[in-house]
Order: structure tokens, then sequence, then C-alpha cells
């Protein structure tokens, strides 16, 4: 197994990469959600490249792995750019986006593509799909030590050695459904259970506090009995030491509140909600390509290489 070790200059040239793979496909599809997409990817090339999230691409199902969950889902094509370049498909076949017969759909489908761990896009319901993984995975560690009979209603559930990540946008938490399974996650005291929350303020209709109010979301999750950390999203050393810290807790379950721009990267994306779901014309996309190319940290786009194996011991 190959050890990477965390690199923030080659993670930053990763995340550039990341962005300007997903303004080419959306352009090429004709449709898509750009301004989500950008907002994530700073947190996607952590995750998957910054020995957070333990992966093996050339065998997507291993059992030992972590599970990561996109829960929103229409942020299909950040999930899409970090699996191509952590080597689960060909970067080619990204030019495919939501063409027809293709692998990759405008949700990410677990029956068709590697990496993907389950079908989302019905927002409200992966933190659900989440806890129920870590619950399943950290009794499942139980049973092979032969603890499950001692264990009591209260006790915490032993963490497993598979983590969950899960990312929720935070137009999503206001759906009820997300504080039910906050709920059960923390009466679980699931351990193995990080949250991340994609905070770039917009949502479809126009600013959350605008459609419905959010209020201090760290303090929400922490009512509900959750450890929460706040960091700048785009920040690729404060996202690094967020997930060590979030892994390193194993009382119960972390969410990481990523503060984010919506279209990060682009000028005129940023902080627009008119991007959340409208794809680029072929003039606007070598626009917002030159920006990105004039980027210091987009100078040098690193090679793709041979598929990572495990990126976390």
């Amino acid at each position: 197994m190959r050890h990477m070790g965390f690199d923030a200059t080659e993670i930053e040239r990763r995340a550039a990469a990341m962005r300007r793979d997903i303004l080419k496909m959306i352009a090429l599809a004709g449709s898509g959600h750009p301004g989500g997409s950008l907002s994530a990817t700073d947190i996607l090339a952590v995750l998957y490249f910054g020995e957070v999230v333990r992966h093996r691409p050339s065998e997507p199902t291993w059992e030992r792995r972590d599970r990561f969950i996109l829960s929103k889902g229409h942020a299909a094509p950040v999930l899409y750019a970090a699996l191509a370049h952590a080597g689960y498909f060909e970067v080619s076949e990204l030019a495919t986006l939501r063409s027809f017969g293709s692998r990759l759909q405008g949700h990410p489908d677990s029956r068709k593509l590697p990496g993907v761990e389950v079908a989302t896009g019905s927002l409200g319901q992966g933190l659900s799909i989440a806890a129920g993984m870590a619950y399943g995975l950290a009794v499942s560690g139980q049973s092979e030590q032969d603890e499950q009979d001692e264990r009591v209603p209260g006790d915490p559930v032993s963490p497993s050695a598979q983590q969950v990540f899960v990312l929720l946008g935070d137009g999503e938490l206001q759906e009820g459904q997300v504080w039910e399974a906050a709920m059960f996650a923390a009466h679980q005291r699931l351990g193995n259970l990080v949250a991340i929350v994609d905070n770039n303020n917009l949502q479809i209709d126009g600013a959350l506090e605008d459609v419905v109010g959010l209020g201090d979301i760290s303090a929400k999750f922490t009512a509900f009995g959750w450890r929460a950390l706040e960091v700048d999203g785009h920040n690729i050393t404060q996202l690094k030491q967020a997930f060590d810290e979030a892994s390193a807790h194993t009382d119960g379950p972390v969410v990481v509140v990523a503060h984010t721009v919506k279209g990060k990267g682009v000028s005129f994306m940023e902080n627009q909600c008119g991007w959340h779901g409208k794809a680029p014309s072929d003039e606007q996309c070598d626009r917002a390509l030159a920006e990105l190319e004039t980027d210091a940290k987009a100078a040098t786009e690193p090679p793709v290489g041979a598929a990572r194996e495990e990126v976390r011991l």
C-alpha cells in the first residue's frame, strides 16, 4: 500500500484540476449544478487526497473501506471529479456526464459507478443513510468481539475501524428528516460518523435566511448532542485538521460546518444563486477556465497517475 502523506499544495492543485473538470463536464452536458459542486470541491479534495477517507480505487467494495455519502446528490460533478482523479475510472469519462447511457448520471447511482456507496439526490435522506451505515458497522465490529450482549441502551456504540462521512448542503438542513437522524446518531453515540455541511448560504430559491433561516448551525447540532467544528471550507489545512479531529473523537458524532462560497473560483458565479443549477455556455466556460488557469494554485496540474490504493491506514 502506498502512503501519500499530507501535502496541502498538492491537494490545492487537485482541487483546481477538479474545478476545471466540473466546469467542462457541465458545459459539455448543457445541464448540471456548478454552484454547489464548486463550493464543495476543496472539501472532497481533502477527503480523497488528504489521508482522510480510507479507500481502494482498485477494490471499490473493499470491506475495510470508509464510506462517503454525497447527500446533496445534485452536486454529483464534484464527486465524479474526485473519483476520476483518484483512479476509480478514466478522467476522460467525465465528458459523458448526463449523456444517454453514461454511468455519470445527474445524481450518483451506486449500481452503475464504482466508488458510489448509495444513490442520492432526494435531499434530507443522506444523514439517515449515513447514521444507519455507521451504526451497522459499529455493531458489526462489536459482534466480532463478542461484546454485543454486554451493551445496554445509552452506552456508546464502540467505534468501528470504518468511518462514515456524509456531505450535506446547508439548504438541505431545512428537511425535518435530517434532525431525526441527528437525534438517532447522538442517542447511539456514533463515534464513527462525521457529517459535513457545505455552508454556502445559498439555495436554488435564494439566500437561506430568505427561504428558511437556519440560525446557528453548530449550536443546533450541539443541542442535539453532536460535537461541532467550524472551518473555512476553502482552507485545505483547516479542513484537514478538522477531519483529523473529527476522526479522533470516538465518543459520539461530529459535524464539520464548512463555510464556503457558492461557485467558488469563478468570479461571475461566486455567491450567485442563479448558478445553482445552470450550465455555462461555451463562452462562459472558456472565461471561467481562463480565470482558473491564471490562479497560481492551478498553474501546474498534477498527473492523474496510477490508481491510488489505500490513502489512510
